[in-house]
């Protein structure tokens, strides 16, 4: 993140706007009757209705802060207005911690700071907790994660975001993790006011094996790639936003000039999925749906295959930035190329609109990206499918004592307080003074604080889905008004909100399935190459696999709305 960054929607966005953590984003559910398995760590399926009634906490909204704008189908909350310190409000009035020791092992992007250091000492002195953390590289975290769950040295919380949870890591959860249903259902959540504040659908997707067992981080369920574009040059060049796939191909063709070093976008296979109507697939749940009274995978769509054909021609006609060409495998920051105008449309997590905004403002004072809205791929208006309201989770130790459980949902009810407190503040920012200072309005962090105030204490909860930018509140306006324009179009697949736990024996069946689409759209493959994967998908268990999700279907009925 940028030194004066406010986070935007979730620490998802938090961590995409990192260049390191870029690669990790792209991106699953009402709670169904468990199917199947047992207690032990191996129960598949998911739990709704009235057993998820039984489990939920009860929702209670914070009035502590009201925002300049308001969620609007399905964004985040919107804040424009500048700080003011001496107005901040306190939705923490008491310590909840009781001053005990509290281990946690979260992903961490950069290098951690002391573990004695300033910041730390302020957040554990509000939050009445001794937090000792174990940091762990967010680029191999899963390596390290599947290690520890397999081990008997659990830390008392874990975080484990759902770019992690494949394999048998659901099941691990299921097995190492403590209810929290004891403290946190019904009314019970009243006791830690953030907490109850964080919306219900977030709730749900924290049952995992029938038991409430996450802490989650909202998200807004509006798709978050944005095709963001260098505003500035199309002003000077009179180029227009593309309303259409055909127009979109035209205007990278008028745009690229390879011998002047110009292309005129990245890889877009994104916002193809988008464009074309395409199911979700960052999450396997949401990429299933019933069309025609069957229910399909989305590799089976037309669309699916109508998208990466789409995606191709890109490559094809040479419009592509060639440092794209490698595809995930790439080592190369796309963002100084961005910014010196080598390519001119770059889709990415919504926080890249506000990240590149951030990092040129000094440097390229003409530098200016805004957010193109997502077309329908025939010009009319598109059909978009929402994504997980959370995707982030904190797991307690199922041998904590409830001292530790305590303990930890107090760090977490301080994490989750809304942007325009002393406790949102004191976790983003740090200490006024020592890590950053005031000045017309924007926190300003100085050396002290972009060291020592990194994703520790923000990887634990948030409270509902938020965008602020005190610095750039044209970005923050712009950012939530799209995501208000987007959400009229977005809606919910059958299994949205679920946290499903499928069944080991269908783990691999999509391997090498993203390397496969990333081939068709560089000519290495051909679509004839994916129809054949996705008929071996069948044979392979894809149609048991079907059989098995419309049994849930079945039981629970449909999230689709």
């Amino acid at each position: 993140m940028t030194p004066n960054a406010a986070p935007g929607t979730s620490r998802r966005s938090f961590l995409a706007s990192t260049a390191v953590a870029a690669a990790a984003v792209a991106g699953g559910m009402p709670l169904l009757a468990a199917c199947g398995g047992s207690d032990s760590g191996s129960r598949d399926g998911t739990t709704s209705g009235k057993d998820a009634k039984k489990i939920l906490p009860t929702f209670v909204a914070s009035g502590v802060v009201t925002p300049d704008i308001p969620s609007k189908n399905g964004s985040a909350l919107g804040f424009t207005s500048k700080l003011d310190l001496a107005t901040l409000k306190t939705s923490v009035p008491k310590k909840l911690g009781k001053g005990g020791k509290v281990t946690i092992m979260a992903p961490f992007w950069g290098s951690p700071p002391k573990g004695d250091n300033a910041y730390y000492k302020a957040m554990n002195d509000l939050i009445g907790v001794d937090v000792h953390w174990q940091n762990q590289d967010g680029n191999t975290y899963d390596q390290k994660l599947g290690a520890v769950l397999a081990s008997s040295d659990v830390p008392d919380v874990v975080v484990v975001p759902g770019w992690n949870m494949g394999g048998k890591i659901p099941s691990a959860i299921i097995g190492k993790f403590a209810d929290l249903g004891p403290y946190l259902s019904g009314d019970a959540v009243k006791e830690f006011p953030n907490l109850a504040a964080i919306p219900t659908e977030a709730w749900q997707r924290s049952i995992f094996g029938g038991k409430l067992m996450g802490l989650p981080m909202p998200a807004s369920y509006v798709p978050n790639i944005v095709p963001c574009y260098r505003q500035d040059i199309f002003d000077k060049e009179g180029y227009e936003v593309p309303k259409s796939a055909a127009e979109f191909l035209a205007l990278c063709k008028e745009i690229t000039n390879a011998k002047a070093k110009r292309w005129a976008c990245g890889d877009m296979k994104w916002t193809a999925f988008n464009s074309f109507g395409v199911l979700s697939g960052a999450e396997k749940p949401l990429g299933w749906n019933t069309v025609d009274g069957k229910l399909v995978y989305r590799i089976e769509t037309e669309e699916y295959l109508e998208a990466l054909e789409w995606t191709r021609k890109l490559f094809a006609a040479g419009v592509v930035h060639p440092d794209f060409e490698l595809g995930k495998s790439q080592a190369t920051d796309p963002a100084p190329k961005f910014a010196k105008g080598e390519f001119l449309i770059w889709n990415n997590d919504i926080s890249n609109w506000y990240g590149q905004t951030a990092n040129q403002a000094t440097q390229n004072p003409d530098f200016k990206i805004w957010g193109m809205d997502i077309f329908g791929h025939d010009g009319g208006d598109p059909l978009l499918w929402a994504t997980q309201p959370a995707n982030i989770f904190a797991f307690v130790n199922k041998k904590a004592s409830e001292s530790v459980v305590r303990d930890a949902l107090a760090v977490a009810n301080v994490t989750a307080a809304p942007y325009g407190t002393k406790e949102y503040m004191l976790t983003n920012y740090g200490v006024e003074g020592t890590h950053y200072t005031v000045k017309d309005g924007v926190p300003v962090k100085n050396d002290k604080g972009n060291n020592e105030v990194m994703n520790a204490y923000g990887m634990i909860d948030g409270p509902a889905a938020t965008i602020a930018h005190p610095d750039f509140p044209a970005v923050a306006k712009g950012q939530v008004e799209w995501q208000q324009r987007m959400g009229a179009f977005t809606k919910k697949s059958a299994f949205w909100g679920m946290q499903i736990t499928e069944p080991g024996r269908f783990t691999n069946l999509s391997n090498n399935m993203e390397q496969l689409e990333d081939d068709i759209a560089r000519g290495r493959k051909k679509i004839s190459d994916m129809q054949q994967f996705v008929s071996e998908w069948k044979s392979k268990g894809g149609d048991k696999l079907r059989d098995w999700y419309q049994k849930i279907l079945d039981e629970n009925g449909s999230a689709a709305k």
